[in-house]
Order: structure tokens, then C-alpha cells, then sequence
């Protein structure tokens, strides 16, 4: 998914994500922790991009950071050219997480239709644009059901349809498809992929895992061990649709090995196994190559 076919969004000319020097410590019972350190990153509108790096590297917390759920030590974020918050408020962006987060008493459209109902649209509008969302990611059958009739992939293709359900011009999503079995799991990549080029939505992922991040983003933001900085950036170089045969072409495993070998410093070994993350941390002391200062 390439910025061609991406676009950008018509609502603004602006990058998506500004993040210039952030800083994130915690206080702890035993005592600070540095979660993120010096972070520098612009997200273009209609890009996507992905942040993979070791368990505890300050990945979701950059996350929540950019959705204003969290505030930095230090540094600033702008979405779109306004205050993280002040986007939150106007609803520029939605939420994606690892648990789809439905209400098990809401029908499957009563679910994707709250965020429009909370902010008081009209039940024809509401209804029409839930249909549309629904026929988006292929569950127009499945309206009147309910999340426990619902596969995990289902499950998760609602909580997709909810977060777009404003036509946000950002999607911020932490390990969406981490819980889901491998077969689904690629499903779902397909369906994101089609979704975010229909949308035009620039897109935040986070992921454990090498092949997912090489085959959705345009950009793949590696980072080191606590306190997370951005270690390197690697474009991806894939020419074309993302489609099903691209799994097999060899671009696509050049591209898995240089994001490995970024995560080793230039070790494309290093314990990290194809799915994702298995083993291994890059050293926090590792020299910090290609993060964007924009």
C-alpha cells in the first residue's frame, strides 16, 4: 500500500503526525521509569505506518501519547496541525486495540453506530452510515448479531467499522490482530489494506510482528530497547498492490530481512523468529539511524 494508492485525505493537506522531542518517564514504586526517549516522527497524511521493537520498548505508549491518552514528559505532538487533544476533541482520529472492546448487549450495527450516536447524529444518518461501514468490512449479513455470535476476526472487523465510523482521517491501531490465529490474522491485513486505500486514512500500527508491519506500511519505524527511541526507519519497497501473492515475492523478504536486521543492528538473525518479536531485545545503547527530525 504505497502512497498512490493511498492518497490523501480531502479534509486537510497536513501531516497526519507531528511528534518532535518526546520524552515519556514514569513514576514507580521503585522508582522512575524511562519509557520513551527523544522521539522525532512525521506521519504523512495517507500513510501507513508501523512501530515494531522489543516488549517494553514504549511502543503503545507512544500510541496513547499521539491519541492524547497520555501525556509526554517532555516534547510535543500535533495531529494534523492541531493539539493532540484538540484533535481528540474534533474526532480526527479512531481507536483500534487488541481486544475489540464491543458491548456484548449491542447488536453488531448498534456497536459500530455509538461513537455517531454518542455525538448525537440522527438515526437516519446513523443507520446509513453504519450500513455503509458494514458493507465496508463485509458484515452487512451479520447487523443484527451479537459479539458473542461473532468470530475473533468478525469481532475485530467491527471494532475496525466503529473506529471509522466518524470518517476519522487517522486510525491509531495497537496490535489490532494480535490475538487472532495466523490464517485470520493475514485475512484481516488483507481487509485493512483494502479499507485504509477506500478510506484514505493515514494509519499508526503497532506490532510484534516483522511480516505483518512489512506488509502493510509504507514505512517502518524500528525502535530500541527501554527507553524507546526510534533506532531506524525503514521505507518499504514494494512496488504495486498488496495483495495475497505478495507473501510469496521476494521483495517482500528482502523487506522482512531488513527490518530484522535493523532490529539486530545488522544481524538478520538475532533470534527474532518470522512471525514477529519471539526473542532477543535490541541494546538500548545502539546507534540511532534514520529517525526523521521533521
Amino acid at each position: 500500500m504505497n502512497q498512490a494508492q493511498h492518497g490523501a485525505p480531502s479534509q486537510t493537506t497536513a501531516d497526519a503526525v507531528t511528534v518532535t522531542g518526546v520524552d515519556k518517564t514514569f513514576d514507580t514504586r521503585s522508582g522512575q521509569v524511562h519509557a520513551l526517549q527523544g522521539i522525532n516522527l512525521t506521519v504523512k497524511a495517507g500513510e501507513f505506518v508501523s512501530l515494531i521493537g522489543p516488549s517494553g520498548c514504549g511502543k503503545s505508549t507512544l500510541m496513547r501519547i499521539i491519541a492524547d491518552l497520555d501525556q509526554p514528559t517532555a516534547g510535543s505532538v500535533a495531529v494534523f496541525g492541531k493539539s493532540a487533544g484538540q484533535a481528540r476533541l474534533d474526532q480526527d482520529y479512531g481507536i483500534a486495540f487488541q481486544q475489540a472492546g464491543l458491548l456484548p448487549w449491542r447488536t453488531v450495527a448498534a456497536n459500530v453506530g455509538l461513537p455517531l450516536e454518542l455525538h448525537g447524529v440522527g438515526s437516519a444518518a446513523r443507520a446509513a452510515r453504519v450500513a455503509e461501514l458494514l458493507s465496508m468490512v463485509g458484515l452487512t449479513e451479520f447487523a443484527d448479531r451479537y459479539p458473542d455470535q461473532l468470530s475473533g476476526g468478525m469481532q475485530q472487523r467491527v471494532a475496525i467499522a466503529r473506529s471509522l465510523a466518524e470518517s476519522p482521517s487517522l486510525l491509531l491501531m495497537d496490535e489490532p490482530f494480535g490475538a487472532l490465529d495466523e490464517m485470520t490474522r493475514e485475512r484481516m491485513q488483507t481487509e485493512l489494506v483494502r479499507i485504509c486505500a477506500e478510506t484514505q486514512a493515514a494509519v499508526v500500527f503497532v506490532t510484534h510482528s516483522i511480516p505483518e508491519a512489512v506488509y502493510l506500511s509504507d514505512r517502518v519505524v524500528v525502535m530500541s530497547a527501554r527507553p524507546g527511541r526510534i533506532q531506524e526507519i525503514v521505507p518499504m519497497r514494494l512496488d504495486g498492490e498488496r495483495t495475497e501473492s505478495l507473501r510469496e515475492d521476494t521483495r517482500y523478504f528482502e523487506m522482512i530481512t531488513a527490518v530484522r536486521e535493523a532490529l539486530h543492528g545488522g544481524n538478520p538473525g538475532g533470534g527474532i523468529a518470522t512471525g514477529g518479536l519471539a526473542t532477543g531485545a535490541v541494546a538500548a545503547s545502539a546507534p540511532v539511524r534514520g529517525a526523521e527530525t521533521r
